[in-house]
């Protein structure tokens, strides 16, 4: 049913719940997780003396976060693929569910009211457009210190609890 999945991760990101279900997943259809990271390139039209330090900076961030996962995955079995794309995250995420990925396995941030008005979502945007399953999985913020990150690419919060489609 599902040969290749798909698994956004934020560039800097540390936690991230929907990992062991991308695993879990891998192991149960015997698929290939896809580990993608987008190097948001906003930035690079940017204006400034630090701008392409910034960039390579989070260029590094997201290989980085890509090779820990895949490393993760492995160590749990999974068949790994990664890498990352110069891209805005949304883009990238519809890219690769073009390039064959036969499902979404990423995380959301259960944030509410202004925050979640002002900090936008990845992984909302990504369950209005894919045309393909995707699975969210709420992330257990008090492991984080009560902090919201950066996950998937950019930050993300679907909602309250787990979305399929």
């Amino acid at each position: 049913m599902y040969d290749d999945i798909l698994l956004p991760v934020a560039p800097g990101g540390e936690a991230n719940d929907a990992i062991p279900h991308a695993a879990s997943l891998a192991e149960r259809y015997d698929a290939t997780v896809r580990v993608v990271s987008a190097a948001d390139t906003a930035v690079d039209t940017l204006a400034g003396p630090r701008t392409g330090a910034f960039s390579d900076r989070l260029a590094e961030a997201a290989e980085e976060r890509v090779e820990a996962v895949t490393a993760e995955l492995e160590a749990a079995g999974a068949e790994t693929v990664g890498n990352v794309v110069r891209g805005e995250p949304l883009d990238v995420i519809e890219s690769a569910i073009d390039d064959g990925a036969d499902i979404v396995v990423m995380p959301s941030h259960t944030r509410r009211g202004i925050r979640r008005l002002l900090l936008g979502s990845v992984t909302e945007k990504v369950v209005r457009v894919a045309s393909v399953p995707v699975v969210t999985v709420p992330m257990d913020e008090t492991e984080e210190g009560g902090e919201e990150s950066a996950e998937p690419a950019a930050g993300s919060d679907a909602g309250d609890a787990s979305n399929a489609r």
